[in-house]
């Protein structure tokens, strides 16, 4: 697994949105796998999650990522991948799973 946590300021629609477009149009086998959203006393919460195919890696990976904001607070991002090996015990390649969001970096 590879993590990425940066606090953002912004709107919280207009980044969600940005991440969304920009990682379904970044790869051709990019795709949103599922989402949910809530909202509670001025508080947001986003969960999206995506997958995409790793040509390095060769195999499947998804990534995480969620966005809370509290009232007109900073935006809080997680972004944690998954899936990035082929090997039955342990680890033996990630280059997918950093590689996957690296293109979450390039976008914010």
């Amino acid at each position: 697994m590879a993590k990425l946590e940066q606090t953002l300021r912004g709107n919280f629609r207009q980044i969600l949105s940005n991440i969304e477009n920009g990682i379904l149009n970044g790869s051709v086998s990019a795709s949103l796998e599922e989402s949910s959203d809530f909202y509670d006393n001025g508080a947001k919460c986003s969960v999206r999650v995506f997958e995409r195919y790793s040509y390095l890696g060769g195999n499947r990976l998804s990534m995480s990522v969620t966005l809370f904001q509290n009232g007109d607070g900073p935006i809080r991002l997680s972004a944690i991948t998954s899936g990035g090996s082929n090997a039955v015990f342990f680890k033996i390649n990630t280059w997918g799973e950093d590689a996957f969001l690296d293109k979450l970096r390039e976008i914010l």
